[in-house]
């Protein structure tokens, strides 16, 4: 981790400039035999020659430790060729500066105390982010250590205290544990702990999206449904059974949900090979998905048999949507038109399975990656533990409970640094973050 590190900032294909960034000690030095640097913060125009090529850039200098890693940092800018940048690196690397590992830029700011891993993850999904909902969520997480987190370590430092010095001095200094007032507190804690995890589960929707598959017979609105949901035109619609023959993927953001969409072949026993082919390929989308909309024409009296079994091993997953509400009533809770627009109890469906009480805006700033979520769930568990403590517990059980709690949290925000949880978060980066 000490050693310069240098990669392009930049996606390599033609271009009207790429990024190239360098980051380590000493750079004046390292980089002296291809320029003098400019002053920091001063963009300066250099002529790079190197073993037979000659380059006009654009260079910044950042002298630690203000800069992105807390290192000394250079980025050129280069003439955006991607095989000028492939030589340009590659001389980099005769002067000692390795290609980075993705994602270690951004490691180096966090372990040189430039940021938090809370920060980190979150420009990771700002890098990631598909829809405005999964940006402005990203961006709401970007520079905040949450205040909720804030809070539970002032509730919880006094008390860690006053349990260690009983564990020192025993019932000397008249010191009680489980009062009045610590299980008002850890209830506090609690109530907020499992108001954190309920927005978390929301904001995990938010923001790895929602993947979606429409089923249900053939002429059933699925691909009218499709091409309304995903804003464009993208299936085939007739009146003629089985247009759709394979699986359409699309990924949208529909009334602030980040959505993937399926549409299917209408499921029947076909005569035709191709179609068959299709109706065939629907378990597989049924098995990945999160939600089965079974879509049912309102004029229908039933749903099909044979569908309701295809659809039995996915139950748990499947919503009942009757179709063409425009042309004939139906007592079913989500009923919609596609051909006048009209999908407010198909969003009232998603919205309240996916999200609970909380409409999108009210998820910004949850925790919403897999890490986060675990950590929280176990902060949940903890605190329900010492909430369930007899009060002749020794007070060394609440001090390890407690402790437990204080950790979680720092391996929340990033303070406890496990390589483990550093591997994980930083290898979804690119070589130039």
């Amino acid at each position: 981790m000490n050693a310069p590190i240098c990669a392009p900032a930049t996606p390599l294909f033609p271009a009207a400039v790429h990024v190239v960034r360098v980051s380590g000690f000493e750079l004046a030095t390292l980089l002296s035999p291809l320029l003098t640097l400019p002053k920091p913060r001063q963009a300066g125009l250099r002529f790079l020659r190197w073993n037979g090529y000659s380059e006009q850039a654009l260079v910044l200098f950042f002298s630690a430790p203000a800069s992105y890693t807390g290192e000394d940092v250079v980025e050129f800018q280069l003439h955006g060729n991607p095989l000028l940048v492939k030589r340009f690196l590659e001389f980099l690397g005769t002067l000692g500066i390795r290609l980075a590992e993705p994602g270690e830029f951004t490691r180096r700011a966090l372990l040189n105390g430039k940021q938090s891993l809370l920060e980190a993850e979150a420009l990771r999904d700002i890098i990631s982010a598909a829809t405005d909902t999964q940006l402005r969520m990203a961006q709401a997480r970007a520079g905040v250590v949450p205040e909720w987190v804030t809070q539970a370590k002032s509730c919880l430092g006094p008390w860690i205290a006053r349990v260690e010095a009983v564990v020192d001095y025993g019932e000397e200094e008249g010191i009680l544990l489980k009062t009045n007032e610590m299980l008002l507190d850890f209830q506090n804690l609690q109530e907020a702990f499992h108001v954190e995890q309920a927005r978390s589960s929301a904001a995990r929707w938010l923001r790895d999206g929602i993947r979606i598959a429409l089923v249900g017979r053939p002429n059933a609105g699925k691909s009218t449904l499709f091409n309304l949901l995903a804003g464009e035109d993208r299936a085939i619609v007739t009146e003629l059974p089985g247009t759709t023959r394979d699986v359409l993927e699309v990924r949208t953001e529909w009334a602030g949900l980040p959505l993937f969409l399926y549409d299917t072949a209408g499921l029947r026993d076909a005569d035709d090979p191709i179609e068959r082919l299709g109706v065939a390929r629907v378990a597989n989308v049924l098995e990945q998905v999160d939600l089965v909309l079974h879509l049912i024409p309102a004029q229908d009296v039933a749903p099909n048999p044979d569908i309701l079994l295809r659809l039995a091993p996915f139950q748990a997953k499947v919503l009942e949507v009757r179709t063409f509400g425009d042309l004939a009533e139906s007592k079913s809770n989500v009923v919609v038109s596609a051909l006048q627009g009209d999908l407010s109890a198909l969003e009232t469906a998603l919205k309240s399975r996916f999200l609970g009480p909380y409409a999108p805006d009210a998820c910004l700033g949850a925790m919403a990656t897999h890490r986060q979520r675990e950590l929280l769930d176990e902060l949940v568990a903890q605190v329900g533990l010492v909430m369930d403590l007899a009060p002749s517990t020794p007070p060394e059980l609440y001090a390890s409970l407690l402790q437990g709690m204080w950790g979680l949290l720092a391996r929340i925000t990033g303070e406890d640094r496990a390589e483990s949880a550093l591997d994980q978060v930083f290898s979804g980066f690119c070589l130039g973050k």
